[in-house]
């Protein structure tokens, strides 16, 4: 059995706690299925991997039921979800890569550098709290910001709003929507949607744009003229 210290510097480790993380809203405990479908492996390696994550204190698993983090297992997925949103960040800001391809680079980057240099990227960009896709950046001490985001389908007809958040991990989807004009701070307004999950038909930046269903639910919006409020 490696050092906890060990286990916790381990990518697949690390991995397996933020796609907990990010589960655990959608569910009452994370199904094993569910994880496996999101890490693309096997159900039994799931399930091993759960079993050690337990013996570490990092996971509270139940046998049919699924899993869920521990105070200190959210702690650990927070941290590594700082790292990456950072990353993204810096990636755009300071060296100048588009948005669509800062998530691999990112994926990749956040198991390799050091607290050290992590906390000082976060000092250089003034210890931002949003990422390039709108996500919230975990502070250092595991706290994150809420704000009451909701996607393009459910958004009220004709009231104005920004774009403050856009929703995929697919490169391609990300495409899509940013070649469709809908860019974090986008101004736009809903002014009709088809029934049936069908088109929606908006304005963004004074631009009519239809897009689909799917398209505009990964499209998350605020009101305000920035969506920073």
């Amino acid at each position: 059995m490696p050092e906890k210290s060990d286990l916790t510097q381990s990518k697949s480790v690390q991995d397996f706690l933020k796609a907990v993380y990010a589960l655990q809203p959608q569910m009452e405990r994370v199904s094993t299925n569910a994880l496996a479908d999101i890490l693309n492996v096997q159900a039994p390696s799931v399930t091993d991997m759960a079993q050690r994550l337990v013996t570490a204190g990092l996971l509270d698993y139940e046998r049919y039921k699924g899993v869920l983090l521990t105070p200190e297992g959210e702690a650990l997925a927070l941290k590594v979800i700082r790292r990456h949103r950072l990353i993204e960040l810096y990636l755009v800001t300071e060296l100048g890569y588009a948005l669509q391809e800062v998530h691999a680079e990112a994926e990749n980057l956040e198991h390799a550098v050091s607290d050290q240099f992590i906390e000082a990227i976060a000092a250089k960009m003034g210890n931002p709290e949003i990422d390039p896709h709108g996500d919230p950046i975990p502070h250092e001490d595991g706290t994150i910001i809420r704000r009451d985001l909701h996607p393009l389908t459910e958004w009220p007809l004709e009231r104005p709003a920004a774009v403050s958040r856009i929703k995929t991990d697919s490169r391609e989807m990300l495409e899509h929507i940013l070649d469709r004009g809908f860019n974090l701070g986008s101004q736009v307004m809903v002014m009709a949607r088809d029934p049936f999950e069908g088109p929606v038909t908006t304005v963004v930046d004074g631009e009519q744009r239809v897009v689909g269903h799917n398209v505009a639910s990964c499209i998350l919006v605020e009101s305000g003229s920035d969506g920073h409020e």
